[in-house]
This record gives C-alpha cells, structure tokens and sequence, in this order.
C-alpha cells in the first residue's frame, strides 16, 4: 500500500505522503519536530494537538486539518486515523488501510509514559515503519522518575553553590518533559525565547505546564533568584553569549545518547543525563511485536544493523532511507528549528 520515493513516504490509492521532505500537495504529518513537518506542502492533516505549534513554525496562513486520536477520514477508499505515538505532545502514528490491508508508520515514538504526552498505543497491522534511532542492544533506559531525581538534585547542589543550571533541550518536546519534571521549589525555571514561544502555544491550548519566566525579562536586581535557577534552552543558545546573562553556571545535556560515554564526551557540558524522547532497545521490540505485523521497514538511527536482527527474529524486515533524522538533530538544531 506505501511505497518510498524521492519525496517521502507515499500512498498512492490516497495520493498523501506521510512527513513527505519535498513539497508535495497532500501531507500527513506525524509530529511538529521539523525533520518530520516541513515547509511548503498545500494540505497538511496533523493531530490537533501538533496544529498550533505547526502554525507557530511554518506560518499561520498554512493550509491544515487537525484530527483526534482514533478520527477514522477515508480518501478515495483508504481509511486513515491517527494513534498516541508517545514521542512529544501531539505526535502521532498514522494508520492507513485499504481493502483489509493495515500499514502503520510509526513516525518516532517512545514507550514510557512520561506524565505529558499521551501515552503509546500500539496499533496491529501488517506492516509496520520504524524508526530506529537507539536501535541497539547497548541503549536501555532507566525508569524517569530517577533521571528526574538526579537532575533536581544536581540543579539543587548547583543552586546551594551559587550556580545557575543551564539544561540543553530543544524548544518542542524535550524541553516541556524536562519543566513537567522539575522540583520548582529549589528555584526559578527560566527559558529561552524558542523554548518560551512554544510554552505560551502549548498553555493556550489548554496543555497544564509548570510556571517559567522568560529569560529575556531578566533585569538588574535578581542576583540571588538567578543564581538559584535552573533555565531550559536550545543547545545553540546554551553555547553562545546568550548565556553569559546567568554566570557562573554549570551546563547539562539530557539525551539518549548520554548513555555512551563518547557521546558525553562530545558534547561541551558540564554533566550529561541519559533522558530521551525515542524509544530504547526494549521498546523498539516492544512496539515491533505488539504491532503484530510480519513486515518491518526500519528508517533512520541503526537501521540496517536493527533490521538484520529483526530477520533473525523472523520478521520479513528491511531497512528504508529516509531524510528523518532522531535525536542527534534535536541536540544540534539551531533555536528557531527544535
């Protein structure tokens, strides 16, 4: 039923991509994140939770139609609905079927309900697209509640120590896990400009986020209540004079890729913390064997080495090239892109 070519992922019965990369006329977006929701296209359909903050990116005068979770539309005989894809507010899975047959792409996601997002509901098919972005056996997660605990107590040393906490996040996702998890009684939560912008989108839609102050509101006079701060800001922001508002500060990098001691090192931070928005080794196959689908299509991260094993799983697997990118983007993006 889907089908890759040099614009996306394609369904020909509907004529719709699904996160298409060049400009086509019918787009079904996945999520907001800009590898997945792009610029250009003459009809988007996004869950109604990703429309707001697509309009906040890609202008407001988009042509854009939003859809509950579950909202079964048909387009020339295909049913289409979107389900919880668990990866940030408003993302999605998208299911298509025709004449009995189910595909579902995936776009990214992750298993662990992290209190914000709604949660991921697996979806039998077919066929199945995959991300694969931690698609190795050496990426386990631990359970939130700890990565919550040693950043609050990191932000907590720093604060008692006359340190601002500065935490790497880009501005849609991340950024909104790591406020939900905050212990604001240590201190202010300020944020960046990018990072405050998709806030004040996500609250008027009724979305419930901790308190934040925008860090462009700092004055003279707040000495003490910036030293006990902790602000959220995109890593570019983080690197760059921007920054020298809130010194002396300690630095933070919350990422999957903080599981690799290389990919610590990498990175110019204070401290690394192992939080993503992408699902580990256990969920990848979680999903996949939930899904009940006998046909794998993996895309970006370790696809070809994720979709070998799947084959020794006996699944009828293959990895697909895309132009989606995972998490290593959001750590790179510029302020006004993640």
């Amino acid at each position: 039923m889907l089908s890759f070519n040099e614009n996306g992922i394609y369904c020909a019965q509907a004529d719709v991509y699904i996160d298409p990369w060049k400009r086509v006329d019918n787009a079904l977006i996945t999520h907001a994140h800009a590898d997945h929701a792009r610029w250009g296209m003459k009809h988007y359909v996004a869950h109604k939770d990703s429309v707001p903050v697509m309009k906040l990116r890609l202008g407001g005068n988009i042509k854009i139609r939003g859809v509950a979770y579950g909202e079964v539309f048909s387009v020339n005989g295909v049913n289409i609905s979107f389900h919880p894809a668990g990866h940030i507010i408003g993302s999605a899975q998208i299911r298509l079927e025709y004449k009995g047959e189910v595909w579902v792409v995936s776009g990214d996601y992750k298993i662990e309900d992290d209190g914000l997002t709604e949660v991921f509901e697996p979806v039998k098919c077919h066929a199945f697209i995959t991300e694969s972005t931690f698609g190795l056996p050496i990426y386990q997660w631990r359970p939130q509640a700890e990565i919550f605990a040693d950043i609050n107590a990191w932000w907590r040393e720093n604060a008692d120590n006359g340190r601002a906490s500065l935490i790497s996040a880009y501005s849609l996702g991340k950024a909104q896990r790591i406020l939900y998890g905050l212990d604001q009684s240590i201190g202010t939560v300020f944020t960046h400009a990018a990072v405050e912008n998709t806030n004040a989108v996500l609250r008027k839609q009724g979305i419930a986020l901790p308190p934040t102050q925008s860090a462009e509101s700092i004055g003279g006079g707040r000495k003490t209540e910036i030293s006990r701060s902790l602000v959220l800001a995109p890593p570019s922001a983080i690197s760059s004079a921007w920054a020298s508002r809130f010194e002396p500060f300690a630095t933070a990098v919350a990422s999957g890729w903080m599981n690799l001691r290389g990919g610590r090192m990498r990175r110019p931070a204070d401290k690394g913390f192992v939080l993503s928005d992408h699902a580990d080794w256990a969920g990848l196959n979680l999903a996949i064997k939930e899904t009940g689908a006998e046909r794998i299509f993996v895309t970006h991260g370790y696809s070809e080495l994720f979709a070998r094993y799947l084959r020794e799983q006996g699944y009828d697997a293959r990895p697909v090239e895309t132009q989606f990118i995972g998490e290593e983007s959001d750590l790179q993006a510029s302020p006004d892109v993640k």
